[in-house]
């Protein structure tokens, strides 16, 4: 069976094809789309998604929607995360989602999209004890922490790359007191993440700031899903890469490091700052990169909900 999972999150939107085979539970990636509509920006908890964003979220779903019917999709999933979860007209968005293209668009909440990224990034590591999952996204991070598919500990936060860059950087570059702020700012969040996470074994991270990372790290001119996936990025790297990052303007940012960056290069600081502060509290000598999460967890989840069901 073929599935699409469309994840839509604050910064991106990523389409996931596979093909699911229903009898051994197995999901072959067949390809993968990445967006970066931001529909977040310049929203705030309560307000509505402005109208310049939603324009530009329904061409991306125009496009998917093609990509979709080519392959000829028998199931598929759409998943949204904080940025619906914190707008006033998210109710009018699924509505208006519905009647153009049929898609159920579902909204979940935080705890939930924290297990989805963590049943969609930790498959190849079963067998590790304790791991944790690092989802930092442009409204929120979620955190989770289990053994093999059983989860101990999943918990979002509202700490994002695209909101915390939009509250507390003044400038481009940030100026070091921005920098420091922004630091100050997240201590509560790593304290309740350090409080929770338990003794761990193997980190791994999703979402666009350690793949961006990690291709940076390789020199990847395009973004390559194989050669990121599994790829590592140490304490030493990271702090290294703030130091980097910190010095240059969002231009400079695309100048030096080219197309892999595009659509982030104005959050990649906040998101590898975040990462940098997770790690070097929980003592982690490295993370591993996972190009994987919500997309491929929405599967995974649908998977044993028609188990369950049958």
């Amino acid at each position: 069976m073929t599935v699409a999972s469309i994840d839509m999150g604050t910064n991106t939107i990523l389409l996931l094809i596979a093909k699911v085979n229903l009898e051994s539970d197995k999901i072959k990636t067949l390809e993968n789309f990445y967006r970066i509509p931001r529909i977040g920006k310049g929203l705030l908890p309560g307000n509505p998604i402005p109208d310049e964003n939603i324009k530009r979220m329904f061409g991306v779903l125009d496009e998917y929607s093609e990509i979709i019917n080519k392959y000829g999709c028998e199931k598929i999933l759409v998943t949204g995360t904080n940025a619906f979860r914190i707008a006033s007209n998210t109710s009018t968005i699924i509505e208006k989602i519905k009647e153009k293209f049929g898609y159920e668009l579902n909204v979940v909440p935080g705890k939930d999209e924290a297990k989805l990224s963590y049943l969609g990034a930790t498959e190849d590591y079963y067998g590790h004890k304790n791991l944790l999952v690092i989802d930092i996204g442009g409204g929120s991070t979620e955190i989770s922490h289990g053994t093999d598919s059983s989860i101990h500990f999943s918990k979002s936060y509202p700490v994002g790359v695209v909101t915390l860059t939009e509250k507390l950087f003044k400038s481009d570059p940030p100026s070091i007191e921005n920098v420091n702020n922004f630091i100050e700012y997240l201590q509560d969040f790593i304290n309740n993440v350090s409080d929770n996470a338990g003794e761990i074994d193997t980190g791994i991270a999703i979402a666009g700031t350690p793949t961006t990372l990690a291709c940076i790290k390789l020199n990847l001119k395009d973004y390559n899903e194989e050669l990121v996936e599994g790829s590592t990025l140490s304490k030493e790297e990271l702090n290294n890469f703030i130091k980097e990052l910190s010095k240059l303007s969002s231009k400079d940012i695309v100048q030096k490091y080219s197309i892999v960056v595009k659509g982030r290069e104005d959050v990649l600081l906040a998101g590898t700052i975040i990462l940098s502060e997770i790690v070097n509290r929980l003592n982690l000598p490295e993370i591993k990169v996972s190009t994987k999460g919500i997309r491929y967890g929405a599967i995974v989840y649908w998977i044993n909900s028609r188990k369950s069901s049958h």
